[in-house]
């Protein structure tokens, strides 16, 4: 018998969401089928139409619900059904937090079978809205349109917007008018910005064909109260360029540091390009603790910069420092983590693949007059090695915060064979996590788990492990 396709696939009606599984989707089960549901919480009562069909699951969207769950909160942002970014925000936050201590202990424990007794109950952001640093927003010539404005499409400048892409749709931006996720100016600097563009003929980019002059907008909000905007045109037009620029620095004198970029490429990333200074100066201050990080239009820095200090905090009470101890801090960013532990050590050893981030890391010391800490650049797996420690010498403790991939092989290869007394592995990824927490275990045991929650309204959480030489 032919399998269904899709679009044959009948409605499935009534079924009641029962959990929430990895990535933030809600899950239900109906004839031993799983079935994945997006724009969902558990307690809804729901008629299904399946949009994919695997081998073992189904993924699925609502079309009618027939009940709600009395888990459920109203949104309060005005985009939330249309935006795919805070996908949980009609679910009460502690139960956010809940879900959330599941997801640990069902990466960690039930599916990676790690011997762990006891998971620490998740930190909390003292902020659920108004948290993020950085924000990066699209300027569109074809915004995605709501359905009620599907028979009537609008034409012209009613098409443009600036606002966030939408899931798995490359060439459609959502307009956005109102985002809760950084505090005012932010959005104020955004809409005066599309409003003089539109106001002045400025041609907002098309992804299809690669016209159009205005690119990007990126707004970066220090907890200091300092303001970044980079803002990404398509190719040089000093005219229109300085217009705009000399409009925002006007209208916003707050604004510490004012940039731009000129990228003719047919992708938005600017890592390679110049960023160039128009106003101001070219880096933000950003503080934690007694500690001032200068953050470039390039830095990589955590997007929650209150709950970060909790989590490095957290880091370094975990590595028990003594003051004696040689630290690596592997995947080191601008040094954020390295900063926090060098009072409280001998010596620190930074390292992290991007060239860029090791300069800003350098620059961080000597800005904070750190004189134990030493950055290098370079691929982990070719930097960290045996001949590397042999020169910088053997480590008493190893932090590692990789990327959502985790640790690459050779790397833990080689923290088996140094055998550190201790290492603090920090992670948003628990999955592959616990997959390098397996091998580990091979000569460690794991002696701490503390989860962080650095993005609420979503499914991501941080996860600190503490691992002791056995």
């Amino acid at each position: 018998m032919a399998r269904l396709r899709v679009k044959d696939y009948p409605i499935i009606e009534h079924v009641e969401v029962t959990d929430i599984a990895s990535e933030g989707k809600a899950v239900a089960k109906v004839n031993d089928m799983v079935i994945f549901i997006s724009h969902a919480v558990p307690g809804d009562v729901v008629d299904l139409k399946v949009v994919k069909i695997h081998r073992n699951y189904l993924d699925a969207i609502p079309i009618r619900f027939v009940s709600l769950s009395p888990l459920r909160i109203k949104p309060p942002c005005r985009h939330f059904e249309a935006c795919g970014g805070c996908k949980w925000q009609d679910l009460d936050y502690d139960k956010q937090l809940e879900y959330k201590q599941k997801e640990i202990y069902e990466q960690l424990v039930r599916i990676g079978r790690l011997p762990i007794r006891h998971i620490l109950p998740i930190l909390r952001a003292p902020e659920t809205y108004y948290y993020r640093n950085k924000l990066e927003f699209t300027f569109s010539s074809t915004r995605w349109l709501y359905p009620e404005e599907m028979a009537q499409p609008p034409e012209g400048t009613d098409l443009y917007a600036l606002g966030y892409h939408m899931p798995d749709k490359f060439d459609k931006v959502l307009d956005i008018e109102e985002c809760l996720l950084q505090r005012d100016p932010s959005n104020q600097i955004r809409l005066a910005i599309k409003q003089f563009a539109i106001e002045h003929r400025m041609p907002f980019y098309n992804m299809r064909t690669h016209e159009g002059f205005l690119r990007t907008m990126v707004s970066r909000m220090a907890s200091t109260g300092e303001i970044m905007i980079i803002l990404t045109f398509a190719y040089e037009d000093i005219a229109i360029r300085t217009s705009l620029l000399d409009y925002v620095a006007e209208t916003f004198p707050e604004i510490t540091s004012l940039m731009y970029v000129i990228n003719p490429k047919p992708h938005d990333s600017f890592a390679d390009l110049e960023v160039r200074l128009y106003k101001g100066r070219p880096y933000i201050l950003e503080q934690m603790e007694n500690l001032k990080f200068k953050v470039g239009p390039k830095s990589f820095f955590q997007t929650n910069s209150r709950q970060a200090a909790v989590l490095y905090g957290v880091v370094r009470q975990a590595a028990m420092l003594t003051g004696h101890e040689v630290v690596y801090d592997l995947y080191t960013g601008i040094g954020t983590i390295a900063s926090f532990v060098a009072s409280h050590c001998e010596r620190v050893i930074g390292v992290e693949y991007v060239p860029e981030a090791i300069e800003d890391a350098r620059e961080n010391a000597r800005f904070n007059h750190i004189e134990n800490a030493e950055f290098f650049a370079g691929d982990m797996k070719d930097i960290f090695t045996l001949p590397f420690v042999e020169q910088h010498g053997a480590p008493d403790v190893i932090i590692l915060d990789p990327p959502r991939a985790g640790v690459h092989p050779k790397v833990l290869q080689n923290l088996l064979v140094l055998h550190p007394d201790r290492i603090i592995y920090v992670s948003c990824n628990p999955a592959t996590q616990a997959r390098d927490l397996a091998v580990l275990g091979e000569a460690y045991d794991i002696t701490m788990v503390q989860p962080v929650d650095m993005f609420p309204q979503t499914h991501h959480v941080e996860n600190v492990v503490q691992l002791r030489l056995r």
